[in-house]
């Protein structure tokens, strides 16, 4: 079965947390899938560059998650959601999916 990169799995979890709170009304769903990505994604990074990148690679993942919310109110939700996507998703790549 093919590796799924983490990059892939972080922005997803972003995208698709902030998806599902909106589409279903339901922040803490949303949520949810924010936190199951976050900490799948969080694994993947400890096991390819180590605890220290993992634990910067996370905060990364809160802080784009929180950021998000006031960039929202400069150009809009869906936009904003996915400039920090592409951002945490840039960095995981850079620090742990380009070395598999």
């Amino acid at each position: 079965m093919a590796r799924i990169p983490s990059a892939v799995v972080a922005a997803s979890g972003l995208v698709g947390g902030y998806g599902v709170a909106r589409w279903t009304r339901k922040r803490q769903l949303g949520g949810a899938v924010l936190a199951v990505a976050g900490a799948t994604a969080a694994q993947q990074w400890r096991r390819q560059a180590g605890d220290r990148a993992a634990a910067a690679l996370t905060v990364g993942y809160a802080a784009a998650f929180a950021g998000s919310h006031p960039l929202a109110k400069k150009v809009g939700a869906w936009p904003a959601v996915f400039g920090v996507a592409g951002a945490v998703a840039l960095a995981s790549w850079a620090v742990a999916d380009r070395r598999g």
